[in-house]
This record gives C-alpha cells, structure tokens and sequence, in this order.
C-alpha cells in the first residue's frame, strides 16, 4: 500500500483514494449514527426517570443542566450528520479534511474515547470541513471548528470522568485502560511530594516567572538530562525550554518550525495526540509512514520502522507538492513499545540530514523500560549527532513518574533560535512557579530516584506486564512483547469478522457497554483493522477487574461468531 494514501489530504484525482474516501466516510457516518442513537437513548432514559420523581420542580432544577448538554449534544450530531451527508451527496463523498484525525482516516477518537495530547494520551478526533460545520450565532469560523473538535472528541471522555472506578465508591464504573497513565507508584509520589522541602514559598515563585522556565529548574533539567540519558558532555541550561506538558512543547515546536500545510513523516500507528495538537494550531500536516505486522525478507520484525520507508514516504509526498520538514520520532515507541537501537537511531537522523528535515525525538517513556535485557538509547548520547541545530527533544515527569497533572514538559534543542521561538510560547504555556519549585526539589533527589523510586517503579512495571500478557496468552490473543511503556499492543483480528474498521468500533463499543476504555487501533493511525492497546500500569486489583470485563466481552463475542457462522452453513 502506497504510502501517500496515509496523508490526511488524498489526491482527488485516484480512484483508488476515491474509494478509500467513500469506506471512511461509510465508516464515520456509522459512527455518528451509533452516538446519536446513544445520545437519544440518553435523553429518552433521563425524560423517563424525571418524570417518575415525586417533586418534578425540584428534580428539573437537579437535571436541567445535564439535559442541557443532551440536547446540544444532540442538535450538533444532527447537523453534523446533516452536513456530511449532504456534503457527500454533492461531492460524491469525495470529503477533504483540513487537519488530521484519528479515525483511521483521521481517527483521534477511537469510537469516542479521545486522548488530548499528553492529556490525556489518546489521539483526539480531528477536524473536516463538512463535518465540523454546525449553526452558531456567535463563534468564528475558527471557533465552529474548534467547539466541533472539542464535543465530538472529549463528550465520552467527560461522561467517564462523571462514572470511574473507584474499588470502594464505585465498583461499577468505567475502568480506563486506553489511557496512557502511570498509576504504579503512587504511594510513593505522594510519600515524597509531602516531605517538608517540597513545601517552600517565596515571593519570586509567586511572580511571573521567566517564559522559558525558572533559572533553577532548567539548571536541574539539564543536570538531570545529562545524567539520566547519559550524554558525554554537561547539556547547556539555556538550551532548555519548560513549558505546561510536552504536547505544549510538541505543538510550539511545530509552530515555529513550520507554516500552515506545511508537512511533517511520522511513522504509524503512532500516538495520536500528535495528530490534535499539529491541527490544533499550527495547522501541520502529517505524512503516515506505515509500518506493517506481517513478518517478511523485507521486514523482518513487525512494524519495523527502516530507512527505505521513509525516503518513499518523502519521495511520494515531494511528487504531490507537499514541503516536508521534519520527521517526528517516539523512543521508546508509542503504542508499539519499541526501543530503538543506537543505529537506528544513527540511520534515522542521516537520513533526515540528507533531506535537511528536523528530527522531533519524543523521549517521555525513556525511564520506563524495564526489561533488563532492552537498553534505551538517548540521541542526547550520542557523542556526534548528525544535524545537532535540526534535532530536537522532547520529555516529561507524566508517564515515568506518574505526575501527569503537573502538566510539565521539557524541550532541550541545541538551536538558540529554535529554543527561543519556543520560549516565547511560555507566555500562555507556562507552569507556575510553585510547581515548578516541587518539579525541580524532585529531579534534585536522585538518591531517593535511583535507590527508591526506579526499582520499585520498574519491578512493579514488570509484575503488572506479566500479569497482563499471561491473560492474553491464555486468551490465544497475539500481542507484541515488547519491555518498556505502560502498554501492550495486541491483535484481536480473530474477534472481527469481517476484519474491517465498522466491525472494530464495534467490538470496540461492546468494551464500552461493558464499562471498559481500550484504545482501539484506528486511534494510532494504524492502516491494519483489529489492533488495540491496552494499558497496564494501575492497582493489581483494577487490572483484575478489569480482565474479567474484557473476558466477558471476548466470550459473549465468540458466541456470537459462532452463530453467525452456523447461520451462514445453513443459509448455504
């Protein structure tokens, strides 16, 4: 399959895109379809419910907010689905989106369940004209855009805020295992953020701060960089940006680096947040490399990632007219689990200086390899990089040290012009001083890191990531076995039939009807119908729980493959 057919923007001209259009927009007016039948199923249920109360007044004030967002909700499906359709009708389905999603096309969403970028990490739905056209007396056409972007991607996800798991409070509630987040270590963050030097006030923490970050904690994060990824000379503090979250930093760099349409290669699946935050503002296209799980002479690992797939990626996208930039890289990777080799990384990075392209390396999972056997490889180790003022990395407390609502992201680039650009973003992304002073006293005490937090961190990475693959292997469920990351990238092709993106919304909604969140491959960009990621870092009695839902859904599923089967031998 052609590389270029994994742009956001196809080339009308194709009838092999063209098709490829007409089956993704089948595929989203399904999906639109399921939400409005759940959203009016919503509404009838609340009506019902309401008018058995004995003090209607009083009940009408308890619900009239939620109500109201239902019939937003459900006015803005409405149109949406009015305006695809009749989109479609006038231009043969041939729809053009202007930023990507992650719905396979553009899928962000997987189904519903979005993940911002790095907040929370799933990919979020992504915008098209048609689709985010709804009636509004008061937004921009900017602002239409962005208000679809935000119901269509985040409405579940507030549902589920409303609904968790608690193992005491609410055993019945939604357990989230498509979320990216480190829940191991807890105990011990709390333990160690309440010790008496996290608590210090000053007036300077209580002011503006200087937008690329307080002196003192980019001091400790170049120390810290230098140490941890093992980097032959001491890295330059002012070479250092801190911003609010490393998608903050992600979309900054993709500002300054870049003009609207403008590309940048990034191999899939990949995490999809990537694809929100380069639409969000900067209005970056990304060019999919895919990578493909069939294991040949020429790809000998699955989804191995190799130097020929990119430059037919490049050459394809130069042939349209696209201007690359960049290439985004994720090590470890993001949902395959892939640590890269010290050569890759070195083949990777001459390859980009051939074509004078910037590398973006996303290092966040970088302490969070705990196979004993896997070494993870900095590109800040490397003692001569290959285009130094084209290379930039990115890194963050969220998934290494569980701390994702600190929202603290970290840049070191050895271009001053870039590190500047970027720091002026610090005027709306910035952190707060307070925490800024906690962040720092953290990456300070490498004793109670290296002695305390990492091995019980890594320890209980791998007790969690046995108990989860011997599920899936009693299951029969093939999975990629990777050792780093907070996820397993699984196959449930097996549970499809047919093996097509409709059938896995589906097996993806009966998750959801059973108060389970899995990320459903389409999330990732991933051109193959039937993977799933699902995430392992939580308490061992949440995983517990949450193994016995994903069991129930599996074994009501081959039932009802069974059945259909015997159907189909008796239709014949």
């Amino acid at each position: 399959m052609s590389h270029r057919l994994g742009m956001f923007r196809m080339p009308s001209a194709q009838m092999r895109g063209q098709g490829l259009r007409n089956q993704r927009i089948h595929t989203h007016l399904m999906e639109m379809m399921l939400h409005l039948k759940q959203t009016i199923e919503k509404n009838l249920m609340h009506l019902t419910t309401r008018h058995l109360q004995q003090d209607l007044v009083l009940e009408e004030q308890r619900h009239s907010q939620a109500a109201s967002e239902q019939e937003a909700l459900l006015g803005h499906l409405m149109y949406q689905l009015v305006n695809l359709l009749q989109s479609g009708a006038m231009g043969g389905l041939g729809l053009q989106p202007s930023c990507p999603s992650l719905d396979v096309r553009r899928d962000v969403r997987g189904g519903q369940w979005a993940q911002s970028s790095r907040q929370p990490d799933w990919p979020v739905h992504q915008l098209s004209d048609p689709e985010a056209t709804f009636v509004s007396q008061h937004l921009s056409s900017r602002g239409i855009d962005i208000s679809a972007l935000y119901h269509s991607s985040f409405q579940d996800y507030k549902i589920y805020q409303r609904d968790k798991y608690h193992e005491d409070k609410n055993t019945m509630g939604f357990i989230n295992l498509g979320l990216s987040e480190n829940k191991l270590c807890l105990d011990l963050m709390t333990e160690r953020l309440s010790q008496s030097d996290m608590n210090y006030i000053e007036d300077a923490l209580l002011q503006y701060p200087d937008w690329r970050g307080q002196p003192f904690l980019r001091e400790e994060v170049a120390r810290f960089l230098t140490y941890y990824c093992k980097v032959p000379d001491q890295l330059d503090p002012e070479n250092v940006v801190v911003l609010n979250g490393c998608s903050s930093v992600f979309s900054t760099l993709a500002m300054v680096l870049c003009d609207p349409g403008e590309a940048f290669l990034i191999p899939a699946p990949f995490y999809g947040g990537f694809a929100f935050s380069a639409c969000l503002y900067s209005k970056v296209e990304l060019i999919l490399v895919h990578l493909d799980s069939e294991v040949t002479d020429a790809n000998p690992h699955p989804f191995q990632l190799t130097v020929d797939k990119l430059e037919q990626a490049l050459l394809e996208a130069r042939l349209t007219g696209k201007k690359v930039r960049g290439l985004i890289l994720i090590n470890p990777q993001n949902p395959l689990g892939d640590v890269y080799s010290r050569d890759s990384l070195q083949e990777y990075l001459e390859f980009a200086k051939r074509y004078h392209l910037h590398v973006i390396i996303d290092e966040i999972y970088m302490l969070s390899v705990f196979d004993e056997f896997i070494t993870f490889h900095s590109v800040l180790s490397m003692e001569s990089l290959p285009d130094p003022n084209r290379t930039h990395v990115i890194w963050g407390t969220s998934k290494d040290f569980g701390i994702s609502g600190f929202r603290f992201g970290v840049l070191y680039t050895h271009n001053r012009e870039v590190a500047s650009a970027v720091s002026s973003f610090g005027y709306l992304h910035g952190i707060s001083g307070i925490a800024q002073h906690k962040l720092c006293r953290l990456l300070q005490d490498r004793e109670w890191i290296d002695k305390v937090y990492l091995p019980t961190y890594r320890s209980r990475l791998q007790i969690a990531h046995g108990y989860m693959t011997k599920k899936l292997e009693a299951l029969g469920i093939p999975f990629l076995n990777r050792g780093s990351g907070l996820y397993i990238w699984m196959n449930l092709k097996m549970y499809l039939d047919p093996c097509t993106f409709e059938e896995e919304l589906l097996l993806h909604r009966r998750f959801l009807d059973n108060k389970l969140i899995l990320s459903r491959g389409r999330t990732y960009m991933c051109k193959e119908p039937g993977w799933f990621r699902i995430t392992f870092a939580d308490k061992p009695l949440l995983l517990k729980q949450a193994m016995h839902r994903f069991y129930q859904v599996l074994s009501e599923r081959k039932q009802d493959l069974i059945m259909k089967q015997l159907e189909n031998a008796q239709r014949e």
